[in-house]
């Protein structure tokens, strides 16, 4: 009897692991014929620098939850294009995505970046009708200083005092934060001398209290849209600690949150193992089906 249940249970996961991968070819035909790309975007003007986004949306235009994307790069360097390989797990998920550029620390230095992505939180609700973005649905994920910038723009409050370069009616609330190993405190960034942090807060006359208004452990308080955070114990330029601090204080605020640890994890999901990054993504998966945000 066990031998016969042994067969059973290898039959059903190679019928289970058949029907993904047919799955997953199907989709891989069909999503061509179903998303375009709409590129650059201007949603803000900043002196003579337009703050430019992408669009991936269905050619139908029928609403679905949406990934707003902000990427990394020490708030110094990458692009809203670099990553876009990244998004095709949210596309499979029936999610549309929004990857936003911002200004980098030789451009403008800080609070422009958060500044931007406020602004273009704003652009997402206001759109949202044109390009098939469910409001209720918005989802900001980004890692590293995307990390920090997904919470700070899901966070602050038009009363925080960094929306004053946005135009028409503030945006709704975010749905939820997934954060890759963004930093949570900067005035700890600052002490440890955290790689760029520096030179986007430089010229500032008190950077350190600059830092704390640009700390999202500043900003927790009950209310806050659910935060996934992923971070890896062994990372070497955003603390570990800066993950579990996070965690602690959604947990004191009652906010709904999760922390995934990617043990002896490096800075970077390219420094992590194939098997942490399926990890982390059926995680992220399962997150987003609990709060009904795929399509």
């Amino acid at each position: 009897m066990r031998r016969i249940n042994t067969c059973i249970a290898v039959l059903l996961a190679a019928s289970i692991g058949a029907a993904q991968e047919q799955s997953a070819r199907d989709w891989a035909s069909l999503v061509g014929q179903r998303y375009e790309a709409v590129r650059d975007i201007v949603y803000k003007k900043s002196g003579g620098f337009e703050a430019k986004l992408d669009v991936y949306t269905r050619y139908d235009r029928k609403p679905g939850p949406t990934i707003v994307y902000i990427h990394g790069g020490g708030w110094a360097n990458g692009s809203k294009e670099q990553y876009v390989l990244w998004f095709l797990p949210y596309l499979q998920l029936g999610m549309r995505v929004v990857s936003v550029q911002y200004r980098l620390a030789h451009v403008a230095p800080a609070p422009a970046a958060v500044k931007d992505c406020r602004c273009a939180l704003y652009w997402v609700f206001q759109n949202a009708g044109k390009y098939g973005f469910d409001h209720t649905k918005i989802v900001l994920t980004g890692g590293s200083a995307g990390g920090h910038l997904v919470l700070m723009t899901g966070m602050l409050r038009p009363s925080d005092g960094f929306d004053n370069e946005c135009s028409g009616p503030p945006p709704g609330q975010a749905a939820a934060i997934i954060n890759y190993y963004g930093p949570t405190d900067l005035v700890h960034g600052l002490d440890v001398k955290t790689p760029f942090l520096e030179t986007w807060l430089k010229g500032n006359a008190n950077p350190r209290l600059l830092a704390e208004r640009l700390s999202p452990l500043h900003y927790v308080r009950p209310g806050l849209p659910p935060v996934l955070t992923i971070h890896g114990d062994a990372d070497e330029m955003v603390d570990y600690q800066d993950a579990v601090k996070l965690r602690n204080a959604l947990l004191a605020a009652h906010v709904q949150n999760e922390l995934v640890t990617i043990p002896d994890g490096h800075h970077g999901r390219f420094r992590w193992t194939d098997a942490d990054t399926i990890r982390v993504q059926r995680a992220i998966e399962n997150f987003l089906r609990r709060l009904g945000l795929t399509g």
